[in-house]
């Protein structure tokens, strides 16, 4: 084997998928309640996804960004019409690149206006991704293991504690950052209360209010964007994941005021934005907007079938859910794939559900049906 092992693989090989299911080389299928981390969210195979990128690739994979893009026109302006006020795009590759993004832009933000301002809040048990920056942010010790010295400028606080929030502001802080749900945090919810007291503390300081959409935006809790379900308005948010149904791209999208700072030569991305992936992106965003109230429904009927199961604590929204069963869930995972379900376990002791947003009822029962069978 020539790989580098940093992952702790499962003895599966998939070789191809239709829809919310997988297959591996021998041909068995398995109920895929993953969906590659959030990531493909029209299933696997979907014919438009399918046409569009094999369209685009025979027309145009990639240009420089040194010219204009009509795809990374077309699909930021879908994104910005589901913003809450007029903002502007920045293109990437993934969800580590799009925090790295904003943590930069909220900084040069405070610079062009002549202040020092360049310190970020962050929470405990957040997850905003793997590169120094953004591991910096991610307040979680097992990911920063042997990875130090982090870079300064990044101060924690509790989830839901707003007397923790006040403790690490300082005279530079320049924004606050945060998950609205922690995925690889255990799918832990933030307070709406709680997140509208922070936004009306951002206002009277004049800091920015950072959402890392990575993994709850395009449409996964519900609603296009996961702060949607909060009545809060970022000044930034930052997206990845599903936005490609499986094709890598990350996205920052920040009011206009704030964006301005983004001047020509302060930031880029050699493969961010290319056609490929904007045409992917394009479809994923069109077709999932057609399936919002389908999720918010299936994703209350998966929710309440996880509550009878009567096993733990169910925590989440639309089809980002986690169950906590207090132990070590590991050999549950395990065991629900010799059964032919894929599900992930999170923060040690949680159950994490990601299914692609086409999931059914049929197949949430089929998931529960089980999940009663393993944790019997």
């Amino acid at each position: 084997m020539h790989l580098i092992e940093n992952y702790a693989r499962l003895p599966v090989r998939f070789v191809r998928g239709e829809g919310v299911y997988l297959y591996d080389e021998e041909g068995n299928r398995y109920l895929d309640f993953v969906s590659g981390i959030a990531v493909c969210s029209l299933g696997h195979s979907d014919p438009d996804l399918v046409e569009a990128i094999c369209s685009q690739a025979k027309k145009l994979i990639h240009v420089s960004n040194l010219f204009e893009n009509p795809w990374q026109e077309d699909l930021a302006g879908d994104l910005v019409r589901e913003f809450w006020t007029e903002g502007k795009v920045f293109f990437c590759n993934s969800g580590t690149e799009a925090n790295e993004a904003a943590i930069k832009l909220a900084r040069k933000f405070f610079r062009d206006r002549g202040e020092n301002r360049f310190r970020i809040v962050t929470f405990k048990n957040g997850f905003h991704g793997r590169t120094y920056g953004s591991l910096s942010a991610t307040a979680q010790e097992r990911f920063q293991e042997g990875f130090g010295p982090m870079l300064e400028g990044f101060d924690y606080a509790e989830v839901n504690d707003m007397d923790s929030v006040l403790k690490v502001l300082r005279d530079d802080t320049a924004g606050i950052m945060l998950e609205v749900i922690q995925g690889e945090g255990g799918v832990v919810e933030f307070d709406p209360d709680f997140l509208r007291d922070l936004q009306e503390l951002c206002r009277e300081r004049d800091l920015l209010l950072i959402v890392d959409e990575v993994q709850t935006g395009i449409g996964r809790t519900g609603t296009f964007y996961g702060y949607q379900n909060y009545g809060i308005d970022p000044d930034i948010i930052t997206l990845a994941k599903g936005l490609g149904g499986g094709v890598p791209i990350g996205a920052l999208l920040a009011r206009e005021e704030v964006a301005r700072s983004f001047t020509p030569g302060s930031h880029g991305s050699t493969f961010g934005g290319n056609p490929l992936a904007c045409r992917a992106g394009l479809v994923v965003v069109r077709k999932v907007r057609t399936l919002l109230p389908r999720i918010r429904e299936v994703g209350e009927f998966f929710k309440k079938g996880l509550e009878e199961l009567r096993v733990g604590e169910v925590r989440g929204r639309g089809l980002m859910l986690g169950l906590d069963i207090g132990r070590d869930c590991k050999e549950v995972v395990l065991k629900a794939l010799e059964r032919g379900l894929i599900i992930n376990c999170t923060a040690g002791t949680v159950l994490r559900f990601l299914p692609p947003l086409i999931v059914e009822k049929e197949h949430v029962e089929e998931c529960l049906s089980i999940l009663r069978e393993v944790l019997r």
